[in-house]
């Protein structure tokens, strides 16, 4: 399933679902331009380990809740390009960056809400947009979901509906943009054991034990669990593969 020569921009991708992608992308053999948000030490160790697996790779700095940054990140990345790869394109963009910020509905502030929205759906929206001059023709897509778009849990009401919308944006992406051979995919992960959930399961420590007992492979996900089939819709075994919600969460709810 390799892929030679070909460059994916991963946001979110110093730490937990992002560095797993970047890296399992990297191994599948992709070239990656990961982005971060501040910690720009934790971005630079992916890209070493990429580097290590003989791929090339590089950091760019991106707050992906802030549209008016998106024109100087995308020249950052063009310029980038020119002189690492030799290119003017790159061929995946994966909207992985997103925060958890959960929030009873009844106590939801607008500011909350902003922020989410600001995020998860402008963010990808606009980001997505303003990619497409440098994204190339036979590309492809992949934004980050969640199962919480099937099923419900109790304070995730404003960040689901951002997500959901998502789902409804990925797909006229992919009517939009097929007559460039781009295909558009997305991803919706259950809960994963990673420091994006951190704060949640330590509010609640009888958390992993629920999840896992409501879990058809009864137990919660890890990022190894995600960065596959992420890297599957960059493959050429997924060139048919379009439009589609793919949910990775062992059977969450069923």
């Amino acid at each position: 399933m390799a892929t030679e020569n070909k460059i994916a921009v991963v946001t979110g991708g110093s730490r937990g679902l992002g560095k797993n992608i970047a890296l399992r992308l990297a191994t599948d053999g992709i070239d990656i331009i990961l982005t971060y948000r501040s910690k720009q030490d934790e971005a630079e160790a992916v890209v070493q380990e990429i580097e290590q697996k003989g791929r090339k790779a590089t950091a760019l700095r991106l707050d992906t809740g802030l549209v008016s940054t998106f024109n100087s990140f995308l020249e950052q990345v063009s310029a980038t390009l020119n002189e690492k790869w030799g290119r003017s394109t790159f061929d995946f963009l994966i909207n992985n960056a997103g925060i958890d910020a959960a929030s009873p509905f009844a106590q939801t502030t607008e500011e909350d809400f902003d922020n989410l929205f600001n995020i998860h759906l402008k963010g990808v929206y606009f980001l997505t947009q303003k990619s497409l001059p440098i994204l190339a023709d036979k590309g492809g897509i992949v934004n980050v979901s969640t199962g919480l778009t099937r099923f419900t849990t109790p304070g995730y009401a404003a960040y689901a509906s951002m997500k959901g919308a998502v789902e409804i944006f990925t797909k006229y992406l992919a009517k939009e943009l097929g007559s460039r051979g781009i295909r558009a995919n997305l991803v919706a992960p259950g809960i994963i054991e990673t420091d994006f959930t951190k704060a949640a399961r330590e509010a609640h420590p009888e958390l992993g034990a629920f999840i896992s007992s409501q879990t058809a492979l009864g137990r919660m996900g890890l990022p190894d669990d995600i960065g596959g089939v992420v890297t599957f819709l960059c493959s050429t075994d997924a060139r048919w593969v379009n439009a589609q919600r793919i949910e990775a969460s062992g059977g969450m709810f069923l």
